[in-house]
């Protein structure tokens, strides 16, 4: 069994390095869709939502995975040759002053539109409604993350440890989703 894994590590580790943008683009799609299917079974659904499914996983593979190839190429480019604690520290707060805000009212608005299909008025007013809690709560746990991952991750799995956080952060927040539900009901 370990030899399989080993030799399915080798052979993405040389994906990663031969392909990289569509390497990470398919791993964030899937790690996307296992969260969405984790995500439907804590909420309840007793059959998969496969069109959520889908929608979930082209968001990671259209988007995700591509933001984040490019975002980190570009940190590096901006701190190119800087390191230390202090330089770590500046692709932090850059990286939670410009993509985590744009990050988080993107897939509210794609979730609303796109995956829930309701009508822009009301995705609007909920994204109005719900994104300054949700930004907060973001910047309360990202900038950890953001600091493990510029300080000890190699730029060519920043991408994949960013969106195996970001699938767990998913689960999380459909678990208290749920729990506030249950709460009221």
């Amino acid at each position: 069994m370990s030899e399989i894994i080993t030799e399915a590590w080798r052979k993405y580790l040389i994906q990663l390095q031969t392909h990289p943008l569509r390497t990470k683009a398919i791993t964030a799609g899937c790690l996307a869709g296992c969260s969405d299917i984790v995500a439907q079974k804590i909420s309840g659904i007793k059959n998969l939502q496969s069109r959520r499914l889908i929608l979930i996983m082209l968001y990671g593979l259209v988007y995700a995975g591509p933001f984040g190839h490019f975002l980190h190429k570009l940190m590096d480019i901006i701190f190119r040759g800087k390191k230390g604690n202090k330089t770590v520290a500046k692709k932090v707060l850059l990286e939670q002053l410009t993509s985590s805000p744009w990050n988080n009212m993107f897939f509210m608005m794609y979730y609303g539109l796109v995956v829930e299909g309701r009508p822009w008025g009301f995705v609007k007013n909920k994204v109005r409604k719900d994104y300054p809690s949700v930004q907060l709560t973001a910047w309360k746990f990202w900038p950890m993350v953001g600091w493990i991952n510029y300080q000890y991750m190699p730029l060519q799995f920043r991408v994949l440890f960013h969106s195996f956080v970001a699938s767990c952060w998913a689960i999380f927040l459909n678990l208290k989703a749920r729990s506030v539900a249950v709460k009221k009901a």
